[in-house]
C-alpha cells in the first residue's frame, strides 16, 4: 500500500473519531478535514490512479456529506436567477 492510500486511512479513522466527539466540536474539525483532505486526495490520484481517486474522493465525501450538501444549497441559491418584485 502506497503511503498515500496509508494516510487516506488513516484521515478516514480520524474522522470517525471525530464523529464520536460532542457537537460542538464537528465544524472547526470539518474544516480542518477538508483542508487536509483536498491534498489528501491530490496525492492518492497521482500516485494510485484516477479510479482509486475517486473512490477516497468519494469516502470523504460520504464522510463530510453536510458541508458537501451546503456548499450545494449555497452554489444553487447563487445560481438561480433573482425573481422580479411584485
Amino acid at each position: 500500500m502506497t503511503a498515500s492510500l496509508t494516510l487516506a486511512c488513516l484521515w478516514a479513522v480520524v474522522a470517525t473519531v471525530i464523529a464520536m466527539l460532542p457537537n460542538r466540536i464537528h465544524w472547526p474539525a470539518a474544516y480542518v478535514l477538508i483542508a487536509l483532505g483536498i491534498p489528501l486526495v491530490g496525492w492518492v490520484t497521482y500516485q494510485n490512479g484516477p479510479v482509486i481517486g475517486m473512490i477516497v474522493l468519494a469516502g470523504g465525501v460520504s464522510v463530510l456529506r453536510w458541508p458537501v450538501i451546503f456548499l450545494f444549497r449555497w452554489l444553487k441559491a447563487r445560481t438561480r436567477p433573482e425573481e422580479p418584485a411584485e
